[in-house]
């Protein structure tokens, strides 16, 4: 199927055309008539599989042009980048259609962005915590709401947003199509559809776990981090191969020191995102990494899948991430638009068990490679990996091979203390009288 045959409108047709695109996604293909019934719809498909464009496209097409201030379309997404990429996405296919398109998000200055609310919009783009202040400061009206989309709603969960998620439903009127899209469908995930969508039509385009087919996936065993700093310098020397690297680790701590560490052999080749950084920090890293003035970006999980950047060469996974769903989405960063991509995963002996579910999760064993003879294998261990020993005379914990105290308490330290003899006597004396605040007795000796 092509795109002229998904019966889009023409200037929605000349955008496209623009693009370059001919063929829709699967996704794009099997969701744009579902969507455009306005029935409620679920939505499990890849990360880098179009899902923006699949809801996207529908919805401008049934969109009428409207002066009206209040917006009419809301879509909510976990992190600002997301929020950046998908009214990006949305401007590209609005080119010829006269639709105004806000993105709001934490981190920066609220007041401007009522300004920019109180100017009139249809489609509005927001992270849920600076929606829902918005939404209580009255400056943004809900009531004109017609649809409501979920991007990512697996990683808004992840980070906590459910009780924002089920707080926006509580003030979005009754009567709107609601569009969730997910890379994976957990319990949570499942528990927010069964409460707020009406029989919705659900659309599953690939298997959770299913590695993409243009993506070649090898892994090494690693003692260290130390090790995996040397293994990683020596692959990236190779900048004819690894031109565009993307660097997963498992949390914030661990990307500034794996920063500081390639800074040293890659000065000013290497940038770094997570949520501890600015937002202007980390616009500015993406920014500098898709435009190849860094080839290399260091992230966390968090923002594995609000990245959007084509030609990555390879991605490098420095931890094993402790849920095999989180390996899916990190892969998927590259091998995007049918090119091929190549996925490196590092493993310590602790990190076995986290690797055997994500092989269990995708059905297939992952080709191991033999450690270069020219990387050194190093003995220092980080703070992390060392062993924590107990003192026997001063356990930081309870130290169960001591077992229970042996002896019995003394008679002095078996009294329980009653707070001194004064203070007794005090309370005794002075003690409160029944009728005082005794609303029960008041009314009894009313009645009498």
């Amino acid at each position: 199927m092509t795109f002229k045959e998904l019966n889009l409108t023409t200037p929605l047709r000349n955008a496209i055309d623009d693009l370059g695109f001919e063929k829709p996604t699967p996704i794009q293909q099997e969701s744009f008539n579902i969507i455009g019934s306005g029935k409620d719809v679920v939505g499990i498909a890849q990360t880098g599989t179009g899902k923006t464009f699949a809801y996207g496209l529908p919805i401008l097409k049934n969109l009428p042009y409207s002066r009206q201030e209040n917006p009419r379309v809301l879509v909510l997404v976990p992190t600002r980048e997301l929020v950046v990429q998908v009214v990006e996405e949305f401007e590209k296919i609005a080119k010829y259609i006269n639709v105004r398109v806000l993105g709001v998000y934490g981190g920066t200055n609220i007041n401007t962005q009522k300004q920019q609310v109180a100017q009139g919009l249809d489609i509005l783009v927001a992270t849920p915590g600076r929606l829902y202040d918005l939404a209580v400061s009255r400056v943004l009206q809900l009531k004109s709401i017609q649809k409501l989309v979920i991007d990512e709603v697996d990683v808004m969960l992840d980070l906590g947003f459910r009780h924002q998620l089920v707080n926006i439903f509580d003030i979005l009127p009754e009567r709107r199509q609601n569009i969730m899209f997910s890379a994976t469908m957990t319990k949570d995930v499942d528990e927010l559809i069964n409460s707020f969508f009406i029989n919705p039509d659900k659309i599953s385009i690939a298997v959770s776990g299913t590695p993409l087919e243009n993506i070649s996936q090898t892994r090494y065993n690693i003692p260290n981090f130390y090790t995996k700093v040397n293994l990683v310098n020596h692959l990236l020397s190779d900048k004819d191969t690894y031109n565009k690297v993307l660097l997963f680790v498992a949390y914030k701590r661990m990307a500034d020191r794996l920063f500081e560490q390639l800074e040293e052999r890659f000065y000013g080749e290497c940038c770094v995102i997570h949520s501890n950084k600015t937002q202007n920090y980390r616009l500015r890293s993406i920014e500098q990494f898709e435009n190849g003035e860094n080839r290399i970006l260091i992230a966390t999980d968090v923002m594995a899948r609000g990245l959007d950047i084509d030609n990555i060469t390879h991605v490098i996974n420095f931890d094993t991430p402790d849920y095999p769903e989180n390996y899916m989405h990190r892969i998927g960063r590259t091998g995007r638009a049918e090119k091929e991509g190549h996925a490196l995963l590092f493993s310590t002996k602790k990190e076995q068990e986290a690797l055997e579910n994500i092989e269990r999760l995708m059905q297939m064993q992952i080709p191991m490679l033999q450690l270069p003879e020219v990387v050194e294998i190093s003995t220092e261990l980080i703070e992390e990996e060392r062993e924590k020993k107990i003192e026997k005379h001063n356990p930081t914990k309870r130290d169960e091979t001591f077992g229970e105290a042996f002896h019995e308490k003394k008679e002095k330290n078996k009294k329980t203390n009653l707070g001194g003899s004064y203070r007794r006597t005090i309370k005794q004396k002075y003690k409160k009288p029944k009728t005082r605040g005794d609303k029960n007795y008041n009314k009894k000796k009313r009645r009498k």
